[in-house]
């Protein structure tokens, strides 16, 4: 990985070998990630499709993929952050790189599914869903062009 926008943290996730298959650890209430519990979801993503571009303005997010392949991109534009204008990529999913992925509010995210197999993400919040509290953009807006990032292996319907 490379530079790291600030806020953002990529934790190396264990996996616990069991008779009929591993345990999957995510986060504990004891991590420095955890901050309190809004929900836990799920996204399911189909191979070649993208999600995004997202961002939340209060919560915490922290995502892990126990099944699949994810690539996210991270885009910072927040005005005050000394990360500002820098984009992120992060590859997560088993069996190689199994993390939590704990990003701050207001960074920008998209993510795709890169593997044959369908992915599936757990989202870990620390506040529950609320429609007013996210923004979502159109990847063929004017402020989704301003992002320096394209997806080019990958295809969506959003573009």
């Amino acid at each position: 990985m490379g530079p790291t926008i600030e806020g953002v943290a990529l934790t190396p996730l264990k996996i616990i070998p069991t008779r009929g298959g591993p345990v999957l650890h995510m986060l504990r209430a004891d991590s420095p990630r955890f901050t309190e519990f809004g929900e836990v979801y799920f996204s399911e993503v189909e191979p070649g499709e993208i999600k995004g571009w997202k961002r939340h303005l209060r919560m915490h997010q922290n995502f892990a993929v126990p099944r699949g392949q994810i690539r996210f991109v991270l885009y910072d534009d927040r005005p005050d952050s000394p990360t500002r204008g820098m984009v992120q990529e992060c590859a997560l999913g088993r069996p190689d790189n199994y993390c939590l992925l704990s990003l701050p509010p207001l960074l920008w995210y998209s993510f795709a599914c890169t593997g044959a197999e369908p992915g599936l993400i757990a989202n870990v919040t620390d506040l529950m869903h609320d429609p007013e509290e996210s923004e979502v953009i159109p990847f063929e807006s004017e402020l989704a062009r301003k992002i320096p990032y394209k997806w080019a292996e990958c295809r969506s319907d959003n573009r």
